[in-house]
């Protein structure tokens, strides 16, 4: 398994957990982790029941994901490793148009038994703290939320090799294939050998796979995000208090949950810049939400920033998920959702593994 963020942890947990012998392979795991990495750069929003297609792939890779996401929780809560799951996600509405567009998707998901909610904008001017003032309505899934990207990504690890898996600090320089068997030559000379390699390395996918004739399309798209502290008598109620991760313009602000050693706290982020240096008049527009920023939010102390990249695949949809030769499977390119579809990714690679040949 190359790549070690949180698809390549999810399929090296799930393969493991199978009966499979499995190698997890990438510098992450010699050290600290990379803090440009998508995976852990990313915020944890889950946007499943809210996607605009009610079918096709994605459609459904999100719907599975959801229902594994559950099961897994489970499974490695009683490991030892718990994750904290903040329920309930609510998408603003800025524009009568996005208000329209919400209302048909309602309409949509009412169809298919799946409960949606339009808020009003008495219902939104009622939350505390208060939400962006151009917010004219929005719509509430109770079943989406946020799962903390980090500790998922510890909990994988960690009960990982309680299965089993054997991990390996070294980046991957060079694949072969011989007699049906694969090599995989990493960078400090050791020479790997595997029955099947499984490839979940973002961006750097692209120049494993080209020495074989595999031409793979991707660019890093660079997200930023910042950890706020809220100032002083701003808090998350009394009055009713926010339902979960809010959504404006693209941007995503997540309660962080209460500490006794800390104030109360916000994360805020997007995946707004193709490419891989940050902008600081980006990160400017995000601090300011656009220009839409309540009182409270200009306000609030900065805690930390951080960024990280997306694979983006180019001329074609994300993920990338494909069988491209025998033992070959390539599992990279999710762009802005690989904590969101990482289960059902991980179901899809075991399937073309364990698949008749």
């Amino acid at each position: 398994m190359i790549g070690a963020g949180l698809v390549g942890r999810s399929c090296a947990w799930l393969l493991q957990g199978l009966g499979h012998q499995v190698q997890l392979l990438d510098p992450c795991l010699n050290g600290a982790p990379d803090p440009t990495a998508g995976s852990w750069a990313a915020l944890g929003v889950v946007m499943a029941h809210v996607f605009q297609r009610g079918s096709g792939r994605a459609w459904r890779l999100r719907q599975r994901s959801l229902h594994l996401w559950g099961r897994w929780r489970q499974e490695l809560g009683e490991q030892g490793w718990p994750l904290a799951w903040q329920p309930g996600l609510l998408i603003l509405a800025s524009s009568p148009i996005d208000l329209e567009r919400q209302q048909r998707l309602q309409s949509e998901r009412q169809r298919q038994a799946i409960p949606l909610e339009i808020w009003s904008r008495q219902r939104l001017a009622d939350l505390s703290p208060a939400l962006p003032d151009g917010a004219i309505g929005g719509l509430y899934s109770p079943a989406d939320g946020q799962l903390d990207p980090g500790p998922a990504l510890q909990a994988l690890l960690g009960d990982g090799r309680r299965l089993g898996i054997q991990t390996c600090g070294e980046a991957a320089a060079r694949l072969e294939r011989r007699s049906g068997q694969w090599t995989v030559h990493t960078q400090a000379g050791q020479a790997l050998q595997a029955e099947a390699v499984v490839l979940s390395a973002g961006v750097a996918s692209a120049g494993l796979l080209e020495p074989l004739d595999h031409f793979l399309p991707l660019e890093p798209v660079l997200g930023q995000a910042l950890e706020l502290e809220l100032p002083p008598g701003t808090h998350w109620g009394p009055s009713p208090a926010w339902p979960g991760a809010v959504v404006w313009e693209g941007m995503n602000l997540v309660p962080r949950p209460p500490s006794q050693a800390q104030g109360e706290r916000l994360w805020l982020g997007a995946t707004l810049e193709p490419g891989c240096r940050a902008d600081p008049d980006a990160l400017a527009a995000l601090r300011e939400l656009g220009g839409a920023a309540p009182t409270w939010l200009r306000q609030a102390q900065l805690v930390r920033h951080w960024q990280g990249h997306r694979p983006h695949p180019i001329g074609g949809p994300a993920p990338l998920l494909e069988q491209l030769e025998p033992g070959l499977v390539l599992a990279s390119g999710h762009y802005r959702n690989g904590l969101l579809l990482a289960p059902a990714t991980a179901e899809w690679v075991a399937q073309q593994l364990e698949a008749p040949s």
